[in-house]
């Protein structure tokens, strides 16, 4: 298989060992998205000092760099952790101005079409018909969730029961399943929505996993028979449907909405700044060509005003809300638009906790958990935070694996794993829910 780029001799034993065992490369695959990341790299800059910060803002805005970590530049500060996406064109005037400036960085990934290749299976694996044989540890395309959701809904209908909640941007159905036992007329629920960001394709895999467990699960494993038997969950494993579809057909690190603006000629607003809670203030911009882009007025996204409309319809009974992102390792809860202490804090607090533990206990993958502001930094218009003012008093936001190594281009072999740990850390917290909490 020929790829652009230099070749790099590397033997076995200097690999990392999860690149040893990565699918090995499928013929008939080399044309993912055209080529267009050929040579295309991403390094990690840490900034040391105030002029290395004002140095790396100033080039990042010419030579439109996609910031992989934090989501805006605005977030760079000293000792800032910075990922950065850099098109095969401006990686040598980048690399050689950061040599010239001293700024230290190092290269997490060579060569971008490579590691994109390597971490997806063949077609042929994806599209295995039969759904009763549905593969969970693949990425999914819209399509295929789609289907598979029609699917369980017509197969277990005495658990599942999935409804739209309206209409995307550009018309795609918005939907939701509602799962759990119809064995009392008055349940508590639980909203989890994955995929607000396009290409954080970790989370839709979750989704999926979530729903498969439970399905699999609830007959055997008393913890899910009582959460099925006691609670609803709402699950909608593709929030931004348009987005999502669009970083399989178009740009694999699209994030946003693909809603068009009038005035420019830049698509899509970021659907995690878009709610109405401090709209566009810290941490989102007014600019439609940015990444953290707040729209033009909150729930203008149909994506955001049909789920706002949900909840806020059945708020009395919603008790938790999740929201899957990645990636960072972290468990956040409110508040991300200022820094104080949410009046349930003792409460939150100790989910978080007991849920981290519970997540480390599987492969000793440690996450970070605490406030969104001070864990991660602070952001307006978020989801999370929407929901916690709306009167939800357990509202929390997951970044999943990992910490950079190969950032949104999780591996295939990976979803098994990471999707295991979640999922004890979700039951975790949807246990502590049916408690009284001291």
């Amino acid at each position: 298989m020929k790829f652009l780029g230099k070749p790099r001799s590397q033997t076995a034993a200097s690999l990392p060992l999860c690149l040893i065992f990565l699918k090995i490369l499928q013929p008939g695959h080399s044309h993912l998205y055209s080529n267009r990341y050929a040579g295309d790299k991403v390094i990690r800059l840490i900034p040391s000092t105030e002029e290395e910060v004002y140095t790396l803002k100033k080039i990042s805005h010419r030579l439109k760099v996609d910031l992989w970590q934090p989501s805006s530049i605005s977030y760079v500060s000293e000792g800032t952790v910075t990922d950065v996406h850099i098109p095969h064109n401006g990686s040598r005037a980048l690399l050689a101005f950061l040599q010239e400036a001293n700024i230290p960085y190092k290269i997490l990934i060579e060569d971008l079409q490579k590691v994109l290749e390597k971490g997806s299976s063949s077609q042929a694996q994806r599209n295995r018909r039969s759904l009763s044989e549905y593969n969970y540890e693949v990425y999914h395309s819209l399509e295929d969730i789609q289907n598979w959701m029609h699917h369980l809904n017509n197969t277990h209908s005495g658990l599942i029961h999935m409804f739209s909640i309206g209409k995307s941007y550009e018309g795609r159905s918005l939907l939701v399943l509602k799962l759990g036992r119809r064995s009392r007329a008055y349940k508590r629920a639980v909203w989890i929505d994955c995929g607000i960001h396009a290409r954080e394709w970790i989370g839709p895999a979750f989704c999926q996993w979530f729903v498969k467990e439970a399905l699999q699960t609830y007959r055997s494993d008393p913890t899910m028979r009582k959460m099925m038997s006691h609670l609803y969950f709402y699950i909608m494993p593709v929030f931004n449907v348009d987005g999502y579809h669009f970083s399989w057909t178009n740009d694999r690190f699209w994030r946003k909405t693909r809603s068009r603006n009038s005035r420019f000629r830049c698509r899509g607003v970021d659907a995690n700044r878009n709610w109405k809670v401090k709209w566009c203030d810290e941490g989102a911009s007014m600019h439609p060509c940015d990444d953290t882009y707040c729209g033009p007025f909150p729930e203008s996204e149909p994506e955001v005003k049909a789920v706002a409309n949900f909840l806020r319809k059945h708020k009395k009974h919603i008790r938790a809300y999740l929201s899957f992102h990645a990636y960072a390792q972290m468990l956040l809860y409110p508040y991300s638009y200022k820094y104080a202490t949410i009046p349930n804090f003792s409460c939150v607090e100790s989910a978080a906790y007991k849920a981290v533990n519970a997540l480390r206990s599987v492969y000793g993958i440690r996450y970070r958990y605490g406030p969104a502001s001070s864990t991660l930094y602070v952001s307006s218009g978020s989801s999370m935070d929407w929901a916690y003012k709306n009167g939800i008093p357990y509202t929390f936001a997951f970044e999943l694996r990992d910490t950079g190594h190969f950032g949104f281009l999780l591996p295939e072999v990976l979803i098994k794993p990471t999707c295991t740990e979640t999922m004890l850390a979700v039951k975790n917290i949807a246990m502590h829910l049916l408690k009284k909490c001291p």
